[in-house]
């Protein structure tokens, strides 16, 4: 109740769904209030600094960071209900295949979705009735790189994560926590909070999380299982803490309190963009080093080890390889100098730049030595590409070294024949296309040939290039392989995981990346 002084009484507005604003006494005297007037604004119902007690999750995306991180949140809270909803309808029907043939590929995560499935675990596309029904939200959509418009090239497109937004606000029917789990540049959760404030239904509270992942892909249920940190970010106002303290209790079901990180919102926003960025960093470093190597005849696995045994530095993300790859490093990256640039920072902007610079001439570099190598030109020559994906132990190919590797023989009017052990036939086209948008697909085929094993892909070939890190590779029959190619046999090693003195006693002339001894 709000009292106040009018000229000819006190006043009282009293809150009562519809407000009604009461005289109660006056110049005249006291007489009982009757309603004189109602304004049609909100009421908004006393916020409980009491964490929610969550017992139902929604997760908007089922794909790579969405489907494990919260399958595992199942199998860990059989207490809480997980659903997660994706407008692909497929894959949902992948999800709930009998056969446990799910959309993404993650050593671990059938297993998971073994045991939670139809317990506490559900994949749909009613994604209205999932958001309703739910206590707190996740918003795991895609955030690719923009094609076109202000800050193409670098700034992430938004659209998925504004139009999950809009939805939340549009069907929701009561107060949720709204958590955003894809990478995101800095304030996103700002504008979060704006639409869904501006579209929300009266008298609904909304709080938003910033609650990045760090998963690995091969590695993202043991990530999940065991995480080095878990980051949570909420606005300093005890409504923000009290989110942050529910979304805290869901993950100390199985993660220890003291490696759950709770700082503001805009930190874990940042947080997230600068891992990605000092992890690819390391990967660029280590990689303008291997080309040293290879001009001076050092071995860079010798530098590696020797800079790795400083605590100070450690031996992790010092492999050389063609290249780094992947969702995310280079995305957030890009994000992260089109940040910087729109804050006038503009030798931070080139800084950071250079990261994803150094990683695309790390590629061009190997293709070219594949070239020089073959006498020049590789023009008709068969080439025999293993891997895809963009690491092992995942199906995923965004950004893979392979894709521009493909793509650079192709230019140089090579038969390239491709094998990898989890990637999609279709997925791979779709990828070729793309990277070569001019050249209809149908010229491609005649220059590509899929392979069912790594043995047949190499029959009749010129050389062999790895360009994927699986294990599976290091163990094939390579005495079979070099009786199949054409001689002299080349390898090229573009993961260092070969043992090079094995294959050259077979008869292989063989390249490995950041070893600058001549063939």
């Amino acid at each position: 109740m709000i009292d106040f002084q009018g000229e000819h009484g006190r006043w009282s507005i009293f809150s009562l769904g519809k407000r009604e604003v009461r005289r109660v006494s006056s110049n005249w005297g006291a007489f009982n209030p009757k309603p004189l007037l109602h304004l049609d604004v909100p009421s908004f119902p006393p916020y409980s600094m009491a964490p929610v007690n969550v017992k139902k999750i929604c997760c908007i995306g089922a794909g790579y960071v969405g489907g494990p991180t919260c399958a595992v949140i199942a199998l860990k809270c059989p207490h809480i209900q997980v659903t997660i909803v994706d407008l692909n309808q497929a894959r949902i029907d992948a999800w709930n295949s009998p056969d446990y043939a799910l959309p993404i590929y993650e050593p671990g995560l059938v297993d998971v979705v073994r045991v939670a499935r139809g317990r506490n675990l559900f994949f749909s596309t009613s994604i209205d009735v999932a958001v309703q029904e739910a206590d707190l939200i996740f918003v795991s959509v895609n955030t690719p790189t923009k094609k076109s418009g202000v800050g193409a090239g670098f700034a992430a497109d938004l659209n998925y994560v504004e139009s999950a937004t809009r939805h939340i606000a549009a069907v929701a029917t009561s107060s949720k926590i709204v958590v955003e789990k894809s990478t995101v540049p800095m304030r996103t959760a700002e504008s979060m909070r704006t639409i869904l404030e501006a579209n929300s239904k009266p008298g609904l509270r909304f709080d938003i999380l910033s609650n990045p992942e760090f998963l690995a892909e091969g590695t993202a249920i043991d990530d999940l299982f065991a995480p080095d940190r878990v980051l949570i970010g909420s606005l300093q106002t005890p409504e923000g803490k009290s989110a942050c303290q529910s979304l805290t209790n869901v993950y100390a079901n199985w993660v220890p309190v003291d490696r759950i990180l709770t700082v503001g919102v805009w930190s874990s926003e940042l947080s997230k963009l600068a891992a990605n960025a000092m992890l690819a960093q390391r990967i660029s470093s280590i990689n303008a080093l291997s080309a040293i190597c290879e001009a001076t005849g050092a071995n860079i696995e010798e530098v590696a080890h020797a800079v790795g045994r400083d605590t100070r530095v450690g031996p992790k993300f010092l492999r050389a390889s063609v290249g780094f790859g992947g969702s995310c490093f280079q995305k957030d990256i890009l994000n992260l100098v089109y940040l910087s640039e729109s804050l006038h920072l503009p030798e931070v902007a080139a800084y950071w730049r250079q990261v994803v610079t150094l990683n695309e001439y790390q590629k061009r570099r190997f293709s070219k030595r594949v070239v020089d190598t073959l006498f020049n030109t590789i023009t008709n020559k068969n080439i025999a590409v293993l891997g895809f994906a963009f690491k092992a132990d995942t199906g995923d190919t965004r950004e893979s070294p392979a894709i521009t590797l493909i793509r650079d023989f192709l230019s140089e009017r090579a038969h390239v024949t491709v094998y990898d052990p989890q990637v999609e036939v279709s997925q791979i086209w779709f990828d070729l296309s793309e990277a070569l948008p001019d050249v209809p697909l149908e010229q491609i085929k005649k220059q590509v040939t899929i392979a069912n094993t790594a043995l047949s892909a190499a029959q009749n070939s010129e050389a062999v290039v790895v360009a994927t890190e699986w294990k599976e590779f290091r163990d094939i029959d390579w005495r079979a392989v070099y009786d199949t190619m054409k001689k002299p046999a080349f390898v090229f090693d573009g993961r260092m995981i070969l043992d090079r003195d094995a294959l050259r006693e077979i008869g292989f002339e063989v390249m490995t990346i950041g070893r600058g001894d001549q063939l």
